[in-house]
């Protein structure tokens, strides 16, 4: 979702930065953006641990809910250029669809319009799984839901831990540049530069 259909990285980057900073740490936009997908808590465990700062429970639910609140008071609904005409047109053909994010499915409500996510046949948000990317079970209980093989199913990512859970899944994993840049994305099996390029090397799934 985040950095697929919608715009959201840079408001999410914002928010982790400010509550980061509060605690005395600093964090880059690869601190943040290459672990897009990941729940919340293990992305405070691990900078926490990158930074040399221990780690305890207490301190990452409050920093979680601050970030979490932040977001929401600075977040604006904006969309990756092309994302909702593939999704749709891709629906029109008969496409099964599903979303995996890390976002909690409240607040993945809040951010997709109702038109757009009733396009999608299963929806796998992160209080849905025990494991979070970059695990496989989020895509392997997409598939589940969609009752389909791994063998007859692609996944558009953008981050690192998106394209190591989906290979885990036995998926096919295109990744667009619309967050990190090629040499963050190289284990997907396929690297375009946004949905555009995607159209116009594939028109056989749009035709």
């Amino acid at each position: 979702m985040d950095g697929v259909i919608t715009d959201t990285m840079p408001c999410h980057l914002r928010a982790w930065r400010s509550v980061f900073a509060a605690e005395g740490l600093y964090a880059t936009h690869e601190d943040i953006y290459k672990r897009e997908g990941q729940k919340g808590i293990d992305s405070v465990r691990e900078l926490f641990a990158e930074k040399g700062k221990p780690f305890d429970e207490e301190t990452a639910k409050r920093l979680l809910k601050n970030k979490e609140e932040l977001f929401k008071r600075t977040f604006k609904r904006k969309f990756i250029a092309g994302s909702r005409r593939f999704i749709k047109k891709l629906k029109a053909q008969g496409f099964k669809l599903g979303l995996v994010t890390g976002t909690s499915r409240h607040e993945a409500r809040k951010l997709i319009p109702d038109a757009l996510w009733d396009c999608f046949d299963a929806t796998v948000c992160g209080s849905d799984v025990q494991n979070g990317k970059p695990h496989p079970e989020p895509y392997l209980k997409a598939l589940a839901e969609l009752k389909i093989s791994a063998d007859r199913a692609v996944v558009f990512e953008n981050a690192p831990f998106g394209i190591r859970s989906a290979r885990a899944a036995g998926l096919l994993c295109i990744a667009l540049e619309t967050s990190l840049n090629s040499s963050y994305l190289k284990d997907a099996d396929i690297i375009f530069p946004a949905f555009k390029a995607v159209e116009s090397k594939v028109e056989f799934i749009l035709t």
